[in-house]
């Protein structure tokens, strides 16, 4: 087998970005929508002509294609169950009682401030930025649509305060991976964590603040007026219909596993419609006489498939809908595959790693790589554990606590992942949310914020913690 050399290896990443962005040129946000997935699909083959070149056989390059996706099936099955869930909670009234009450109570303002600090919360408390982006955030984005608030700054909003709290939580799989990485104790990183995090979040909510304060005047009273009796005209409004949400936070911090708990959800909400809902069936039914298996159809219908009352608004795609986010998913998948499994990544690492000196370059090639990973291997645990193991041995050398470490993993692989469109994060987010990744990433501040304050610290050599 030849030996591979960095030109090679990293031609398919090369050719992966140039197709990408002429695909933006091109084809716009709409991008997402198959342009990308073959763009992956081709620097895949890419990568696997030249690997083959230099002695590898197909069958274990398909095994590697194999291993991603399968990596990236809890992210697929969960955004499937996603799907059904929104369809559920929309026919049985959940979703427009939090429009109907959120849309006569939230100043457009504060709405953006707000969502940020209530996402923050919600996800501190149950360690998962993605559980509160599907349930709090979905609801969030819809008032934000009905008082008039661009769905990607409301969407950048709920992600910026999602994965702060994400990554505070003692509970979170991410924080606790980046300290079991860097060997450090949970609460140590957290603590170590703060001096980047904190300032990061203060600046995200005072720009969402300001951000705010240009859509003071942008309720217009008629259009409200005219979606509240939409939904008075379609649904029963009842604080009924909040015992399902509250069900929910009940198993969330009960630490039920993600897809139980929006299994329960996506039937819960198909119970709620049974209870409350008879008006909707009648108008989705267009019959004169219900039946169990009117019922049965139009739920299912709602799991599966499109449902409409009224506008954008009041409409979901079921399942449906998460099956061109599934299909990013495995295309990116199977891009990350075969670079993993030729060691093309791991050539490009050793590159990166190798001009790692000073301590403020080995903090910005550890958060170079872990940015690599994401855009690369499209996976943010990859983009924690390979950069952390990497590493680790080098920032004992140069007499780095390993907090430092812990701490830049979290900042640039946690947070950045949610901002590649084909990364499991990004495109999980666009398919929960119904925004594009390349919308709402101007307005992720704390996501961008981010791995930019944990550079600016090695940079000016703040709270770079040494071993004695």
């Amino acid at each position: 087998m030849k030996k591979v050399n960095i030109f090679w290896a990293s031609s398919p990443i090369a050719l992966l970005i140039s197709l990408l962005s002429i695909n933006v040129i091109v084809f716009s946000e709409n991008a997402t929508s198959g342009p990308n997935q073959i763009a992956l699909i081709f620097s895949a083959m890419f990568a696997s002509i030249i690997a083959i070149n230099f002695g590898f056989n197909w069958k274990n390059l398909q095994d590697g294609i194999v291993s991603s996706i399968a990596s990236a099936m809890g992210a697929i099955i969960i955004l499937l169950i996603i799907g059904s869930l929104t369809g559920t909670w929309l026919i049985g009234g959940i979703v427009p009682a939090m429009i109907y009450y959120g849309i006569q109570i939230v100043d457009p303002s504060i709405f953006l401030f707000a969502s940020c600090i209530v996402c923050a919360i919600v996800a501190s408390a149950i360690g998962s930025s993605w559980t509160t982006v599907a349930t709090i955030g979905v609801a969030l984005i819809t008032i934000g649509k009905a008082i008039g608030i661009p769905t990607e700054i409301s969407a950048g909003a709920i992600i910026s305060g999602s994965y702060f709290g994400d990554k505070i939580s003692p509970l979170s799989d991410t924080t606790n991976l980046a300290s079991a990485m860097a060997e450090v104790d949970l609460i140590k990183h957290i603590k170590y964590m703060f001096f980047t995090t904190i300032p990061s979040i203060v600046i995200s909510l005072i720009l969402f603040l300001i951000l705010g304060f240009k859509f003071s005047g942008n309720i217009n009273s008629n259009e409200i007026n005219q979606i509240i009796e939409t939904i008075e005209k379609n649904f029963y409004i009842g604080p009924e219909l909040f015992i399902t949400p509250l069900i929910m936070i009940y198993l969330i911090f009960k630490k039920v596993p993600a897809f139980p708990t929006l299994f329960v959800g996506t039937i819960l909400g198909g119970i709620t419609t049974i209870l409350f809902q008879e008006k909707i069936i009648f108008s989705i039914s267009e019959t004169n006489a219900l039946t169990i298996l009117t019922y049965y159809k139009i739920i299912l219908q709602a799991m599966f498939g499109e449902i409409n009352i009224g506008g954008d608004l009041l409409s979901s795609n079921g399942m449906y809908g998460m099956l061109n986010t599934i299909w990013l998913i495995i295309c990116a998948m199977i891009f990350g595959g075969v670079m993993e499994k030729a060691g093309f990544l791991k050539i490009i690492a050793n590159a990166i790693m190798k001009r790692a000196k000073s301590n403020t370059s080995l903090v910005t090639s550890t958060a170079g790589s872990c940015m690599f990973f994401n855009l690369t291997a499209s996976d943010q645990y990859l983009a924690i554990v390979v950069p952390g193991r990497m590493y680790k041995n080098m920032f004992k050398k140069n007499k780095l606590a390993p907090e430092n470490l812990s701490r830049t993993l979290e900042d640039t692989g946690t947070v950045t992942s949610v901002l590649i469109p084909w990364n499991t994060c990004g495109a999980y987010q666009a398919g929960v949310l119904g925004v594009a990744t390349i919308s709402y990433l101007p307005y992720c501040f704390f996501n961008i914020i981010s791995p930019l304050m944990t550079l600016l610290y090695a940079y000016a050599k703040i709270k770079i913690k040494k071993i004695n």
